[in-house]
């Protein structure tokens, strides 16, 4: 399991002109995603982001890894603000059973169903194929749109660069950082600072992810929820 650290912005002309002059353009894919939850929200509303991305299930949690006290200045502080950070689980067993630690049990079910700490049952829903895993959770597919992502990378060790464009029409960059489990979370917010610098990024406000304004645009009561759950 790895760290996300990211910070998002949005991207003018003056800022692509900059990204271009400073960095190399390694690619441009596209991809599908898909987010999961139960109807009551279980997962989002505890800023658990369950989703289905070309065949492959990613789960993100909220991380605590970053100290506090080690954001001595104002300066620092603003800067760290303006940045998200997740951990990322890839193993389908693992947010599996991370899901199952949320979701409340279904006291009907059979034991075996419903536990897929036992190993005979972690085995058969592990498969990427198998979806059964989903309805016995409740969990339904609640967004779904396709991004188109131009990727850049600097000389700044570890430093990528995201331009992404939604088919809602919505456009966002993204600096982003990988940390290791366990690894050096202050260095990845220094290293997207300085990065934001090169940029000439100003402002201290987060800027909007994609997922924040799917959910301002397509379900407003789900995004209110979280709102008022101080989730975004």
């Amino acid at each position: 399991m790895s760290v996300e650290v990211e910070r998002k912005f949005l991207c003018n002309a003056d800022t692509l002109k900059t990204l271009e002059e400073i960095s190399v353009c390694v690619g441009q894919r596209q991809f599908h995603d898909q987010y999961f939850d139960t109807p009551e929200f279980d997962l989002t509303l505890r800023d658990m982001w369950l989703r289905k991305r070309k065949g492959c299930w990613e789960l993100k949690c909220p991380t605590t890894t970053v100290n506090r006290t080690d954001e001595t200045s104002g300066e620092e502080s603003k800067a760290a603000a303006l940045c998200t950070r997740y951990m990322e689980i890839t193993n389908l067993p693992d947010i599996q059973l991370r899901v199952k630690e949320v979701i409340k049990e279904d006291t009907d079910s059979p034991p075996h169903e419903q536990c897929p700490r036992c190993p005979e049952t972690a085995e058969k829903i592990s498969s990427q194929e198998d979806e059964s895993w989903l309805s016995k959770l409740n969990l339904v597919c609640f967004a779904e749109f396709t991004t188109v992502r131009r990727s850049f990378t600097i000389e700044e060790e570890g430093v990528q660069i995201d331009l992404d464009q939604a088919d809602f029409g919505y456009h966002v960059g993204e600096i982003e950082v990988l940390v290791p489990e366990g690894g050096d979370v202050q260095s990845a917010l220094e290293k997207i600072k300085r990065t934001a610098q090169k940029l000439g990024l100003t402002g201290h406000q987060r800027v909007e992810g994609k997922m924040n304004v799917y959910l301002k645009r397509n379900h407003p009561e789900h995004y209110e929820k979280l709102l008022s759950e101080h989730v975004l």
